[in-house]
C-alpha cells in the first residue's frame, strides 16, 4: 500500500512538473515577438493560439489593439477571448491596395469579397475576380458603405484609420463583424513596411509561407544595398511636386527618404525630422533643390510636356533640363490604380534597385525599372 501511494504521489509530482514546465515554455513564448523590422505590430505565437498586437494603429497614437488568434475559442484563456478571431479566414474585406497586395502574395486573393473604389486594384489576379463578380465595389464617398459591406457579411474586415476617429468602423463591430486596424502606412523603413505581409500570414493560417516570403525579401533588400556598398558619389535628390502652391515633399525621416539614402543618393532634405510631408514654398523648393542632379517622385505627372504645363518653374530645376526625372505614377493598371501604391510595399527590394538604377545606372546597365521610371 505505501509503495503504490508512493507510487502516486511520484506520478502526481511529475504531472506538476510538466505542468509547470509547460506553464513555464509558454510564458517564455509569450515574449518573443516574432516582428524584426516593423514597429507598428508585434506576433507572440503559443501552441493552440497566435496573439497579434497593433502598437501604432497610426501616428501618436496611445491605444493599442490586441487580437486572439485560433481555430477555436475554447483554447483561448478566458480574459482574452472578448478579442477572439477564428482563424484562418474565409472572407474578407480590405481597405487598401497594400492589403490587397499581400493577399496575392500569398495565393489568397480568392477570399477577397468586397473592397472601395475597385479601379485602384491593379493585380491582374483580382481584375478577374472583378470581372467574374467575386469582389463587390463597396465604397461610400471615402467611407465603406455600411449596407453593401454588411450584405457581404465578411469574417473580417481590415481597417486603416488615420487618426483616432474609428467610428465608423464601430459600426462594423456593434454588427458583429470583427474589425482589425492595419497600419502599415505608418510604418518608416522599407523592411518595416514589408513586414505587415506576417500579419495575414495569422489570419490565414499562413504564418510560415508569409515569414519565408519575408525573409527572402530581407535578403534580396540586403542583395540591393550591397550593389552600391562600393559606390562613393551621391547625387543630389531632389523630390515632391506643387499642389495648390504648397510644395510636398518626403521629409527626411519617411519611407522615400530612407530608400534614397540606402540607393546612395544625397536627398535635399535628409535633414528634416519627421516621417510625413514637408509643406514648403516653391522659393524653399527652388533654393534647395533647383540644383539637384536627379528628381525622383513628381507627383502625379508622368511627363515633361504635363510638368511644364502645370507650372513654367518647374523648367528652372537642373533634373528637368537634363531630363532627370523620375515617376512612379506612370506605370498603372487596368483601372488606372498606380501599381507603385499596390505592390511597393512589398517589394522593396526592386524599389531600391529602381532607385540604384535611376541614381547609379552604371551599376545596373541591362535593368530594366519595375516601379520608378524616367519621363516620358
Amino acid at each position: 500500500m505505501t509503495m503504490k501511494r508512493s507510487a502516486y504521489f511520484l506520478i502526481i509530482l511529475c504531472l506538476l512538473i510538466l505542468s509547470c514546465q509547460k506553464a513555464k515554455d509558454a510564458t517564455v513564448r509569450s515574449k518573443i515577438n516574432e516582428v524584426e523590422y516593423a514597429e507598428g505590430f508585434e506576433i507572440e505565437r503559443y501552441d493552440d493560439f497566435t496573439i497579434v498586437r497593433i502598437t501604432k494603429p497610426w501616428p501618436d497614437a496611445s491605444q493599442i489593439y490586441t487580437y486572439v488568434c485560433a481555430s477555436d475559442s475554447s483554447v483561448v484563456p478566458d480574459s482574452l477571448k472578448q478579442n477572439f478571431i477564428k482563424v484562418p479566414v474565409e472572407t474578407i474585406v480590405v481597405t487598401s491596395t497594400t492589403h490587397v497586395s499581400s493577399l496575392v502574395t500569398l495565393g489568397l486573393e480568392e477570399h477577397l469579397i468586397g473592397f472601395p473604389h475597385l479601379n485602384y486594384i491593379s493585380s491582374p489576379e483580382v481584375r478577374r475576380l472583378i470581372d467574374d463578380g467575386k469582389v463587390q465595389e463597396i465604397s461610400d464617398q471615402q467611407n465603406l458603405n455600411f449596407e453593401k459591406t454588411l450584405d457581404l457579411q465578411p469574417d473580417v474586415i481590415i481597417g486603416l484609420s488615420m487618426d483616432s476617429e474609428t467610428s465608423r468602423f464601430n459600426q462594423f463591430v456593434n454588427a458583429g463583424i470583427p474589425v482589425l486596424y492595419n497600419a502599415d502606412w505608418v510604418e518608416t523603413t522599407p523592411l518595416g513596411k514589408a513586414e505587415w505581409i506576417k500579419f495575414f500570414g495569422v489570419l490565414f493560417d499562413r504564418q510560415m509561407e508569409a515569414k519565408w516570403f519575408f525573409d527572402e525579401i530581407v535578403l534580396e533588400y540586403t542583395k540591393a544595398k550591397e550593389l552600391v556598398r562600393d559606390v562613393h558619389t551621391y547625387p543630389k535628390v531632389l523630390s515632391g511636386s506643387i499642389f495648390q502652391d504648397v510644395w510636398y515633399a518626403p521629409q527626411g525621416e519617411s519611407w522615400m527618404a530612407s530608400f534614397i539614402t540606402a540607393a546612395k543618393g544625397d536627398y535635399v532634405w535628409k535633414d528634416t525630422k519627421g516621417t510625413g510631408s514637408l509643406s514648403l514654398s516653391l522659393e524653399a523648393a527652388l533654393e534647395h533643390g533647383s540644383s539637384a542632379d536627379v528628381w525622383i517622385g513628381p507627383g502625379q505627372f508622368t511627363t515633361y510636356k504635363e510638368l511644364e504645363s502645370a507650372n513654367k518653374h518647374y523648367r528652372e530645376f537642373k533634373a528637368f533640363q537634363k531630363r532627370e526625372v523620375y515617376s512612379y505614377s506612370i506605370k498603372k493598371g487596368e483601372g488606372g490604380g498606380i501599381i507603385f501604391y499596390e505592390d511597393a510595399q512589398n517589394r522593396p527590394d526592386l524599389v531600391l534597385k529602381d532607385l540604384i538604377y535611376s541614381l547609379h545606372p552604371e551599376v545596373l546597365p541591362d535593368y530594366e525599372p519595375v516601379f520608378i521610371e524616367v519621363l516620358k
